[in-house]
């Protein structure tokens, strides 16, 4: 019942994309269910974040055009021998979930990516707000073989990678915040999870969680921080498939590189988009609190603080960074 509920969707979704009115009759016909079944499908999808709007005697219409994630596009973006490594989906609980539930039957570099996202979730279990086609949620997964002393900094290094991606496109003046945000004039605009899994001595798997807002719709709640999308940005419409090509394509790249070189090659490139570099800031940690100047990164991930002209090394999962 909840499959067909799902196709049901993902088939009025397609109808509408196009931003043209669709009556509640002609959508039926589309689907097979009835006018009544087709209005309550419409509330599901406004739910979830669609700018749906119905007009008596027209129907309904979308707010703006909709370009849908496109498997295939992506695929041919990345090259056919990634065919079997990327998916993509309607709506979804959690990319990291999905990828995380499997693990250890994907091929290095799978990645799931999904129009919608029900519980989207960032660090310290946070929600991370996931309105339908209007952003990019995405996890890939990637194996060690050197274990869990190979991933130290693998958070930043992604941070990296989504900030050279959007370079190339053209958006220059991004910011990294230590140890998960990407954010542009003081706003949010990605956020990163990673998530591990194996024991230690062995092989340890990540799956790498990355949500970019793109268009966010106006009517978006339930963000507890300033945020910014990146057709705010640049002004123009972005595609979403490119986009995620070029991103899946410059992080396995660097990801090759992360594993026999580590974050030291990168560690220029982090202190040339450090949010708080030389700013004096704090760290919480539970009901710590520690105060000092920022003074980057180390090659091993760690947040350098200096205090009474000591620096020192501060990481850990419940750290946090803030503006003091």
């Amino acid at each position: 019942m909840r499959r067909k509920a799902a196709q049901t969707r993902s088939l009025l979704i397609k109808q509408l994309a196009n931003g043209e009115f669709n009556s509640g009759e002609l959508l039926g016909e589309i689907v097979g269910v009835s006018r009544s079944a087709v209005a309550n499908h419409i509330k599901y999808l406004m739910d979830i974040g669609l700018d749906v709007f119905s007009v008596k005697g027209r129907g309904y219409k979308l707010a703006a055009p909709l370009l849908l994630l496109d498997q295939n596009r992506i695929v041919q973006r990345l090259g056919q021998e990634q065919k079997n490594r990327v998916e993509v989906m309607s709506v979804i609980d959690s990319t990291n979930a999905y990828v995380k539930e499997r693990l250890h039957e994907l091929p290095q570099g799978f990645v799931c990516l999904a129009e919608a996202q029900t519980h989207g979730r960032g660090r310290r279990g946070k929600t991370w707000v996931s309105p339908y086609g209007s952003s990019i949620y995405m996890s890939m997964a990637w194996t060690f073989t050197g274990g869990y002393q190979s991933m130290a900094g693998l958070s930043l290094l992604v941070g990296i990678a989504i900030n050279r991606s959007l370079k190339t496109i053209g958006v220059t003046d991004c910011k990294l915040k230590w140890p998960n945000d990407v954010y542009y004039n003081l706003k949010k605009l990605a956020g990163i999870l990673v998530e591990v899994e194996g024991q230690v001595g062995s092989d340890a798997s990540a799956v790498i969680g990355i949500g970019i807002n793109i268009d966010l719709p106006s009517s978006v709640t339930g963000i507890d921080q300033p945020f910014i999308d990146l057709v705010s940005i640049i002004q123009k419409p972005v595609d979403r498939n490119e986009l995620a090509a070029l991103i899946i394509a410059t992080l396995t790249n660097m990801l090759i590189q992360f594993e026999v070189e580590g974050l030291t090659p990168f560690l220029s490139e982090w202190k040339d988009a450090d949010l708080f570099y030389n700013e004096y800031v704090y760290l919480e940690s539970g009901s710590n609190r520690i105060h000092g100047l920022s003074k980057g990164i180390n090659e091993g991930g760690a947040l350098l603080l200096e205090n009474a002209g000591k620096v020192t090394p501060h990481h850990g999962g419940e750290i946090s960074v803030r503006r003091a």
